[in-house]
């Protein structure tokens, strides 16, 4: 079973019993699937459907939505990501590969036409344009990326997705507070310890000193994003990790700083393949890892 840093295992130690922990290194030990969504801004299921058959591409489709009274995006379920790169729905941008840990959060976002939406650390621009297109490409929607580098990736992504969004080069902490959202996303950046799998050499990146890093600067990016928030605002609050000092420590302690805010109850509707460990008064979520899902967490916020 995969080795994690002794810091690491005793962390898993403090929040989880040992069966979950064995769950979560298979995870990490799993051949992730690839999985993408139709882009709706450029094109349908038929289409794409169409091309994977012309290209002779196994495929499964997950059609059965993932969050209540929320349209789920048709996701593809391929074995892997060789082929469908050389196609031409890849390539047009009509399709857009994604994992599907990180198409949730915008689901319980759920957006809508002419709506001011924020994405405050946007990059690549995944749920960035999944956004756009779950409003028709009609939200008001602003990204933030402070990376000059990771931004023209994100700018590449946008512009082939044909999505409309607003993009800037700026840390969102930075935003000026006379500035108000209806919603807000905050894919945190994060230690990514729900992404690992032992094809990566995560021991040199993924340190003890980085979750100091990485917690800090999460705090910081919530009590901003409730600033930006306007009232009856909403916030998704989402990592890619599976650790409590990232996830649900810092929702309870900016909770604490902030009595204008409350903490709302999510759930996932089709748990099919998916393993789920619930959060704070049974309202937060843990997705942990396995063939299919990266570990990610998701909690949502209320002004």
């Amino acid at each position: 079973m995969i080795n994690l840093p002794e810091w690491l295992e005793n962390e898993l130690k403090t929040q989880y019993n040992d069966e979950i922990i064995n769950q979560i290194k298979q995870g990490f030990e799993s051949e992730r699937k690839t999985t993408f969504r139709v882009n709706t801004i450029k094109s349908d299921d038929q289409e794409i459907i169409e091309e994977l058959e012309s290209n002779q591409i196994k495929y499964k489709i997950i059609n059965k939505n993932i969050v209540e009274n929320v349209q789920t995006p048709t996701i593809f379920v391929l074995e892997n990501d060789i082929e469908i790169r050389k196609t031409k729905i890849y390539n047009e941008g009509k399709i857009y590969i994604q994992n599907l840990s990180s198409m949730i959060p915008p689901l319980f976002l759920n957006p809508k036409e002419q709506e001011d939406i924020l994405d405050m650390a946007a990059a690549p621009g995944g749920k960035t344009t999944q956004m756009a297109a779950m409003s028709n490409n009609k939200a008001n929607i602003t990204a933030c990326e402070r990376n000059t580098i990771r931004l023209d990736k994100m700018l590449y992504n946008i512009n082939k997705q044909g999505a409309n969004i607003y993009c800037i080069n700026k840390n969102s902490i930075e935003l000026d507070d006379f500035l108000k959202f209806d919603k807000i996303l905050l894919d945190a950046p994060c230690t990514g310890s729900g992404t690992i799998n032992d094809k990566t050499n995560f021991e040199k990146h993924l340190t003890k000193s980085l979750l100091e890093k990485t917690t800090k600067t999460q705090e910081k990016l919530l009590n901003k994003a409730i600033k930006l928030l306007k009232k009856d605002g909403e916030l998704i609050y989402s990592t890619c990790s599976i650790l409590k000092k990232e996830n649900d420590e810092i929702i309870q302690k900016v909770i604490s700083q902030n009595p204008n805010i409350r903490l709302e109850k999510i759930d996932i509707l089709n748990k099919e393949n998916i393993n789920m460990i619930k959060g704070i008064e049974e309202k937060t979520i843990t997705i942990l890892p396995n063939e299919y899902f990266e570990g990610f967490y998701i909690a949502k916020l209320v002004k």
